[in-house]
């Protein structure tokens, strides 16, 4: 059996405890890589030694082996299991056994028809849906298919408590967003993609790898089938072991090159649209990007790959196509709501993308909105056209000078706010830096930034 770790017992038993309220749809966010997994697989066996039955959903067939892998090692009975995929779940409805408890994988799919058919069939049943993202392009409301929301630990704690690798993400000093175009879905066109990531923009993948992580296992992650054997054909030719994989790959031979994978035996693992939720590939100590995308879920699952936890790892991201600009560091504090926002207004051909800026006197990472750094007060140079060719210099995002930057920050607005009491905070740096003084909950400051008018409701 597993044995929980500390914060997972902690995500346990406030589920128990929302049940114990009432709720009865309960979505529960972890981040990518923290055994959300173990979680669900504890719940059921619980569940099931109770004489109880349970439903697991997944969206990918690759999963499910995995998932019934993990069940069995932690004694559920899979007699009273029924693990499966959406689409065979959603088509027979009405042959299912009746669940005691529902699990929805990657929670934040359970907006579509196909899985609200399965919740609606059961309303007895207790309905947990997990996901590192409560989130949709969209932004689209949670609030229709669940009462309550869990937050798990943030991704700087788990680091800081070893439950994730620490990591260095680098990506190129400037990229051309003018030739990425969005669909109707809010994603990047493939089209638009082939002609923005030419050689001549981002530098050559594998010279990078080579010089930031070589000897590394690493994941890439192309846009298409066409770029993702291109790629691997590059690596091939400059002596690292790679092998190709994609939604077209038969499953006899996909399986074959995950496991030669897993034995060390593959360097690098080129794929389109296979490795980005749910599978588990514990060896991985490096991710290349060479898709960019809209969504941050996707961004989050790209680049949270390679943070497995391993003593003395750190894990490498190499962004070749700028998601670093559209979403920040993966390690950023997010604030995550059943709530949803409004869907924001873009251009149906032309992606809106805020470059990120680097100071150049702190390193601080931030969208810039004047001519100086919010972080150290310094004056920004102007941005520069420059040509970028084949050997594009990759520019390290530092995360520990940008910590160190925040901690300044922090510490300055806590000693404006030591004096004051809450009537008078007027910002949300000045609630959070209140609420660490008094060691308040975060449901603190959401609650006064509700009610201050600071988030929009």
């Amino acid at each position: 059996m597993f044995q929980l770790r500390d914060y997972q017992t902690e995500e346990l038993t406030k589920i128990v405890n929302s049940m114990k309220k009432g709720h009865r749809s309960i979505m529960v966010q972890s981040p990518p890589r923290t055994g959300k997994t173990v979680i669900m697989a504890e719940i059921a066996r619980r569940t099931t030694a109770n004489g109880k039955r349970i439903l697991f959903i997944v969206h990918r067939k690759e999963i499910v082996d995995q998932v019934v892998a993990t069940f069995k090692a932690q004694q559920v009975n899979m007699k009273l299991s029924q693990i499966g995929m959406v689409q065979t779940f959603t088509r027979h409805v009405d042959k299912l056994t009746t669940p005691d408890v529902i699990f929805v994988d990657e929670g934040h799919h359970a907006l579509a028809k196909s899985y609200r058919r399965i919740l609606s069939a059961f309303p007895k049943a207790y309905k947990l849906l997990f996901t590192a993202t409560p989130y949709r392009m969209n932004g689209e409301s949670f609030d229709k298919i669940a009462d309550d929301l869990i937050i798990g630990k943030p991704i700087d704690w788990l680091i800081e408590h070893h439950n994730l690798a620490p990591m260095e993400y680098y990506a190129p000093k400037q990229i051309d967003t003018a030739l990425l175009k969005t669909k109707r879905t809010g994603e990047f066109s493939e089209e638009s993609i082939a002609k923005a990531i030419k050689p001549k923009i981002y530098g050559n993948a594998v010279k990078n790898y080579q010089k930031l992580a070589n000897g590394k296992q690493a994941i890439a992650y192309t846009y298409n089938v066409a770029s993702t054997k291109r790629l691997a054909e590059a690596f091939n030719n400059a002596g690292i072991s790679c092998q190709a994989v994609s939604g077209k790959t038969p499953k006899d031979e996909r399986d074959r090159i995950i496991q030669d994978y897993r034995e060390g035996k593959i360097q690098i693992i080129t794929n389109a649209e296979l490795f980005t939720e749910g599978l588990d590939l514990p060896n991985v100590d490096c991710v290349i990007m060479l898709r960019p995308t809209q969504s941050l879920s996707l961004y989050l699952q790209f680049a949270m790959r390679s943070m497995n936890p391993r003593k003395g790892k750190t894990a490498i991201i190499i962004d070749h196509v700028g998601n670093v600009e559209r979403f920040g560091l993966p390690t950023d504090y997010r604030t995550w709501t059943l709530q949803g926002s409004k869907k924001q207004k873009t251009n149906s051909t032309t992606a809106v993308v805020s470059s990120v800026t680097v100071c150049e006197h702190c390193f601080a990472t931030f969208y810039r909105k004047g001519d100086t750094c919010p972080f150290c007060g310094a004056q920004l140079t102007k941005d520069e056209e420059i040509e970028v060719v084949e050997d594009a210099k990759l520019e390290r995002v530092d995360t520990k000078v940008k910590q160190m930057v925040k901690q300044m920050m922090e510490s300055n607005v806590a000693m404006n706010v030591a004096d004051k009491k809450p009537a008078e905070l007027t910002s949300m740096a000045e609630l959070q830096a209140y609420a660490k003084l008094h060691k308040y909950k975060r449901g603190w400051v959401f609650y006064q930034a509700k009610a201050k008018g600071l988030i929009r409701k």
